[in-house]
């Protein structure tokens, strides 16, 4: 009897020994399971983090313009600097007032206030679009060291401020063979806004490309002083045109629409006569359509939309060019020339555009970018 209990006994106890290592290794699986659960959903959890915080860091960066008098939709410098930050907010998801904006400047006084608003509303990043602003941004580039910068078309000396600027020389040169080749009366013009060591290299280059092809072409050279003044370019262009000039390369932002308007005012009272405007910074084409003829030859295209966009993802990428001085030419594709209106740039002419393009980049030849430099040139030919 009692070894019958001991056996029953013996028997219960390994029962139970069994139930209770079972029991150990599953509740060591359940932990390990456990445990495994929870570092994936950490390591989602922190990989969710990490691109919450990258999708944050590109939306809180922010980038503003401030225009020269031109106005934003000058048909030509301002508006593609607009363009190119609109470009560059839509491709990272952002929305005007709301990771981008401009502000209009109706004269210089404007200027700063405008710089100094967004530099309050926490902007990473300012343009200044023009040469007008250099003081202005030089000035807010010293008082606020922790904004970043940038001025298009001249330089300024400061840690925290890029200086963008263009071989518009090169281009110059192009439109001026253009002109050159299209003329019948062996008279083209030149209608500059200010008169400054800027707009001297649209004026030297034009010249030179023109006197390349025809070192006897007569070249008609005016100056608005204004960037701003529609009325003053139409007078000009009306006196250019009427003393024979029928082909006039303008340099001068919003008061070049003038010069389109004589154009087209001229074109549609006689539709046989042939002249023609050569646009400037951005392809002027459609400035030049008047009922079925289109009086833009070409236009010298001066990709500011390329650089502003550039630089804008340089800065939000961590990588903003800080001192830098940045040129933007034919090599960089920062400059070309028009063809949209094929009836105009006919073939024979494209082609010898494109030569003396080839000249530019193999540095065979050199467009001048003063008027000194041009006088050499001219002795040259």
């Amino acid at each position: 009897m009692k070894n019958r209990k001991f056996l029953l006994f013996m028997l219960v106890l390994t029962l139970g020994l069994l139930l209770a290592a079972c029991g150990t290794q599953t509740d060591e699986e359940g932990a390990e399971e456990n445990t495994e659960k929870e570092t994936n959903e950490g390591a989602a959890e922190e990989n969710t983090d990490d691109a919450t915080n990258e999708e944050a860091a590109a939306g809180d960066y922010k980038v503003a313009m401030v225009t020269d008098i031109g106005g934003v939709d000058d048909k030509s410098f301002n508006q593609s600097a607009w363009e190119g930050i609109k470009a560059w907010g839509e491709e990272n998801g952002l929305a005007k007032g709301e990771g981008f904006d401009y502000a209009q400047s109706n004269e210089k006084a404007d200027y700063m206030p405008n710089i100094t608003r967004f530099v309050r509303d926490e902007y990473n990043l300012i343009f200044g679009i023009g040469f007008e602003l250099k003081e202005d941004i030089q000035t807010a580039s010293d008082q606020y060291p922790e904004t970043n910068f940038a001025i298009v078309d001249d330089v300024v000396e400061a840690p925290n401020a890029a200086s963008i600027t263009f071989k518009e020389n090169q281009g110059s040169f192009l439109v001026g063979v253009a002109a050159a080749m299209k003329t019948k009366s062996n008279k083209i013009g030149f209608v500059g806004g200010v008169d400054s060591p800027l707009i001297k290299k649209f004026e030297s280059g034009f010249i030179a490309g023109a006197k390349s092809v025809n070192p006897d072409i007569e070249v008609d050279v005016q100056y608005a002083e204004s960037f701003a003044d529609a009325a003053k370019g139409k007078l000009i262009a009306t006196n250019m045109y009427d003393s024979g000039v029928d082909v006039i390369y303008h340099a001068s932002g919003a008061t070049g629409n003038g010069v389109f308007n004589q154009a087209k005012d001229m074109k549609q009272n006689n539709p046989e006569k042939e002249i023609w405007v050569i646009g400037v910074d951005r392809d002027q084409h459609d400035e030049g359509q008047i009922n079925d003829h289109n009086v833009t030859l070409t236009s010298m295209v001066k990709r500011v939309d390329v650089a502003v966009q550039d630089v804008a993802t340089r800065g939000m990428n961590g990588e903003f060019p800080g001192g830098e001085l940045l040129q933007y030419g034919l090599e960089e594709d920062g400059i070309s020339y028009a063809k949209t209106n094929e009836e105009a740039m006919t073939e024979e002419i494209i082609s010898a555009v494109d030569e003396w393009k080839e000249k530019l980049l193999s540095g065979e030849v050199k467009a001048p970018q003063t008027i000194e430099e041009l006088e050499t040139y001219e002795k040259s030919l």
